[in-house]
C-alpha cells in the first residue's frame, strides 16, 4: 500500500477540485453550492436512511454516492437545464473521469470506474436509491437555498421523477419536499 500512496495523494489533490465545483444550487447562506458539499448531504441522506434498506448494501451505497459526480472534478457540473439531445453526458463523464483517477493504482481504478459505470447505468438496486436520492437532495437544496428571484422551482415537481418513483420510502419524501417546492412557486 505504501507504493501507492503518490498516486492516491495526486488523485486526492485533483479531487479536491470539487470543493470549489460549483453547481446551479444556492445555499441558503447566498453562495452557489459546490458539488463537495452536495456529495456530503446526499451521503448524510442515505446514511440516515439506510436502516429502511437493510436487504441493500448500504456501503455500496454510500461509496456510490461518494463516486456519482466525481467526474465534475475535471469538467465542472452539467446541470439539469443544461443538458440537451445531442449531448452525451455520460461519455463526457466517464473521459473526465478515467482522466481523473489515472494516477491511481489499476485495481483503484476499476474498483472507482465500475462504481461509477453502476451508478450511471443504475444496473444494481444500490445505484437506482443513489440516482433516487441524488435527485432527492438536490431538489430539497432548491427549497433551502437563496435562489434568485427568478428561480425555476416548478421545474423541480418533474424534475428526477423517474428516479425517486424507486419506492414507498423515496416516494414519501419526494412528496414532502414537493409540498415545500410547491410554496415556494407560489411566492
Amino acid at each position: 500500500m505504501i507504493d501507492k500512496l503518490p498516486g492516491i495523494l495526486t488523485f486526492l489533490r485533483e479531487a479536491e477540485q470539487l470543493k470549489s465545483t460549483l453547481r446551479t444550487a444556492w445555499t441558503s447562506s447566498g453562495r452557489h453550492e459546490s458539488t463537495a458539499e452536495h456529495t456530503w448531504r446526499l451521503c448524510l441522506l442515505a446514511m440516515l436512511v439506510g436502516e429502511h434498506y437493510p436487504h441493500l448494501d448500504m456501503l455500496k451505497v454510500l461509496k456510490l454516492c461518494i463516486v456519482h459526480d466525481l467526474a465534475e472534478a475535471v469538467s465542472g457540473d452539467i446541470s439539469a437545464l443544461e443538458q440537451h439531445d445531442g449531448l452525451d453526458k455520460s461519455a463526457l463523464e466517464l473521459a473526465d473521469l478515467k482522466q481523473l483517477i489515472a494516477p491511481l493504482d489499476a485495481s483503484m481504478q476499476q474498483e472507482l470506474l465500475d462504481l461509477w459505470l453502476e451508478y450511471d447505468s443504475a444496473t444494481t438496486e444500490e445505484a437506482r436509491l443513489t440516482k433516487a436520492l441524488d435527485k432527492l437532495e438536490t431538489i430539497l437544496q432548491h427549497t433551502q437555498g437563496d435562489n434568485p428571484a427568478d428561480f425555476n422551482y416548478a421545474f423541480n415537481l418533474e424534475y428526477g421523477k423517474k428516479h425517486t418513483d424507486f419506492d414507498e420510502l423515496t416516494k414519501a419524501l419526494r412528496a414532502i419536499i414537493d409540498e415545500d417546492t410547491r410554496r415556494l412557486a407560489e411566492r
